[in-house]
């Protein structure tokens, strides 16, 4: 009685699908777990029931994750579900470092240090053969690339050829990084030291060259759970199967999400999980796809930015549609800024309307692509009295080729500006990878707004303004602060209303994300940020943004042509679930009566009136105008009225009837109802 009050305790308001996964009895199990679908929560009680019916010994269970953090929480809810004894959760590298120092021991032989301070190590090989100079951001970006290659289980000699197939960008020429890699791993011999990556290659290494050995450990732990294993590398997956065996005795348990694979750039393939029921013959297969975390209008909009395509061909990679459990909520909505400080400050302003009595800051959260955008709308919200907290290490000041920047201000050439000056010439070089110019570049803007309040203002004087003015939160736990962060650092996490900045080609995504496969992890990665979102999703852009003193104007990003037809068709009353093939349907009517000649709209890029005639563009200017004040007064975005690409073919056609009307792409039966006379009047007053 007590045994089956305990399971009724495990199963408890478990949907069907997490039911299954909780009580399946297959080996091997996998789990496709869409983002808010309770994961953590499903793996956990699937452990403690098969403890709890015997069917696992607690201490015979491994668990393993890819952060200290994931660990920690396991175990913690673990224990919280009355588990007997704790189950061993780690990471790959801890489990992995463990078991290398347990045989060492056993066989009395003393460890090699462990190399966990890499950057300067490889720093000095640098010098030694000739790269100096660069800064330190070299030897930072070197290591990474050393660290992919070795996650790739790529040799040194083979490091060129791998890393062009893989549309690497290294930082230097890629046959100076293999003779970097060579050198590193030959001093590292030469002085008994081993990296993290080694750990993982000598643990697997000790387990198929002794094969007594290798039963012992694989008897140690019979029970195998991987949390996130659309995150595993070819170097953990090799480990992972030497710990399971040829035989596949050892059980094993596979959770991780598709959709949320965006680690490719380190070393990480989600081909692993895709594939999982290939290489796992007889594998079970459940699929968590109920989602507790967002509303149905933000799950709408997600699930289409997942299934299209930003290119001809290309459909989206959709594997898990998501299926709301909340009630509704507003309509995720887009905004356009002339420029970043335009649109930091109107983020900061939605961020305090929405921050009513009793409400916590840390209830909100500002994603962006890069950490360069953080700084300007850092300083938004600090303007506006609003705390924020960054979070993932993302601080201007602490990166390195930022501080190297700074020496260069502190010198004694020239003045400040002229220092400036030369720091933001020596950009155009390609010393630096993108994103760490985009750093530099943004420490340029900085100095660009001192001098403008202090034009006498000298090196010191700029320094100390700096940390006043971005004067660094802690980031403790307790502090009541809106979360400035990266779409990489959002993952995981969840917030009741998200704002999302940059949304422009180039950021959104990357400029650098050139292949197919670069441009689908870049869907994927969007997709991940939008699902942080509970019930408020706020999407904004800038028209220009400041590169340097330089302002470049920028395209919308390619997914915004998506998210505003899903917009569009929300507003018209259409259900959430079925908005992709709807927005698949309106593109295919946009891009059929568009055509192939001159007057074609290229929606592809939102480039929707730079072909209008001075005739077409007087309409598109009053009915702009006339949008404006439907949005004010109606207290919604623009598009939420009609976007761009519509009020372009009004324009072009000026339909003088309802049926006219009805026949423009994006103009639907419940627009026209309620706009569509107003519209038409316009048209007859300018014709």
């Amino acid at each position: 009685m007590e045994q089956d009050q305990a399971r009724a305790r495990l199963t408890a308001g478990l949907n069907d699908a997490q039911m299954v996964a909780v009580t399946s009895t297959a080996d091997p199990l996998v789990i496709l777990a869409g983002a808010g679908s309770g994961k953590t929560r499903v793996l956990t009680h699937r452990i403690a029931r098969r403890v709890l019916d015997d069917e696992i010994d607690p201490r015979r269970v491994l668990a393993l994750t890819f952060t200290r953090k994931a660990a920690a929480e396991m175990r913690s809810r673990l224990g919280r579900l009355g588990m007997s004894h704790p189950v061993h959760a780690g990471t790959f590298h801890a489990v992995a470092y463990a078991q290398l120092r347990q045989r060492w021991q056993e066989r009395g032989i003393s460890p090699p240090e462990l190399l966990d301070r890499k950057v300067g190590f490889v720093a000095r090989l640098l010098g030694r053969s000739g790269v100096k100079g660069e800064s330190s951001t070299i030897a930072l970006d070197v290591t990474g690339e050393i660290e992919w290659a070795k996650a790739r289980k790529v040799r040194a000699a083979d490091y060129p050829a791998e890393a062009a197939r893989a549309g690497r960008r290294p930082p230097i020429d890629a046959d100076r990084i293999a003779r970097a890699y060579a050198d590193y791993e030959e001093a590292k011999t030469e002085r008994r030291m081993v990296d993290f990556d080694d750990l993982l290659r000598l643990a697997a290494r000790d387990l198929y060259a002794d094969e007594r050995y290798a039963a012992a450990r694989r008897w140690t732990f019979r029970h195998l759970f991987v949390d996130e294993f659309q995150d595993v590398n070819p170097l953990q997956f090799d480990l992972l199967q030497a710990w399971r065996g040829d035989d596949g005795a050892t059980d094993l348990c596979l959770v991780g999400d598709p959709n949320q694979a965006i680690y490719s750039w380190n070393g990480a393939d989600a081909g692993y999980l895709v594939d999982a029921t290939t290489w796992l013959p007889g594998a079970e297969l459940v699929e968590l796809t109920d989602n507790y975390r967002s509303s149905p209008q933000i799950l709408g909009v997600a699930n289409t930015v997942l299934a299209s395509s930003i290119g001809p061909g290309r459909p989206g990679p959709r594997r898990l549609l998501l299926r709301p459990n909340r009630g509704d909520g507003p309509i995720p909505n887009v905004v356009e800024y002339p420029d970043e400080m335009a649109e930091a400050r109107g983020i900061a302003r939605r961020a305090r309307d929405a921050h009513g009595p009793g409400d916590r800051w840390t209830d909100q959260a500002v994603l962006v692509r890069t950490n360069a955008q953080l700084t300007v709308i850092d300083e938004a919200f600090r303007a506006a009295g609003i705390p924020t907290r960054s979070r993932g290490g993302g601080r201007l000041l602490d990166q390195p080729e930022v501080k190297d920047a700074l020496r260069t201000v502190r010198s004694d050439r020239g003045t400040l500006a002229e220092r400036l000056s030369a720091i933001e010439d020596s950009l155009s070089g390609g010393a630096l990878s993108d994103d760490r110019a985009a750093n530099v570049a943004e420490l340029v803007r900085l100095g660009a707004e001192y001098i403008g309040l202090d034009p006498q203002g000298d090196a010191g004087g700029f320094q100390a303004w700096l940390i006043s003015t971005l004067r660094a939160d802690d980031g403790a736990s307790g502090n009541d602060a809106v979360d400035l962060l990266t779409f990489h650092a959002a993952k995981g996490l969840e917030w009741d209303i998200v704002h999302l900045a940059g949304m422009e080609d180039g950021l959104v995504p990357i400029h650098y994300a050139q292949t197919p496969e670069a441009q689908d992890e870049e869907r994927r990665l969007l997709y991940v940020a939008l699902t942080r979102a509970e019930r408020v999703l706020n999407c904004s852009r800038a028209e220009r943004r400041a590169f340097g003193t330089r302002s470049v104007k920028r395209r919308p990003s390619p997914f915004l042509e998506t998210i505003d037809l899903a917009i569009d068709l929300l507003s018209e009353g259409r259900g959430p679930i079925d908005l992709s093939d709807a927005v698949a349907e309106q593109r295919h009517v946009m891009n059929s009566t568009a055509g192939s000649g001159p007057n074609r709209v290229d929606r592809s890029r939102n480039a929707t009136t730079i072909d209008l005639s001075a005739e077409d563009r007087r309409v598109f200017d009053a009915l702009k105008a006339w949008r404006l004040a439907q949005s004010r007064l109606a207290d919604v975005p623009a598009f939420v009225i009609f976007n761009d690409a519509t009020l372009t073919e009004v324009a072009k056609r000026r339909p003088h009837t309802r049926a006219a009307l009805l026949s423009v792409p994006g103009i639907g039966a419940v627009k026209a109802e309620r706009f569509g006379e107003q519209v038409l009047e316009i048209v007859r007053e300018l014709a």
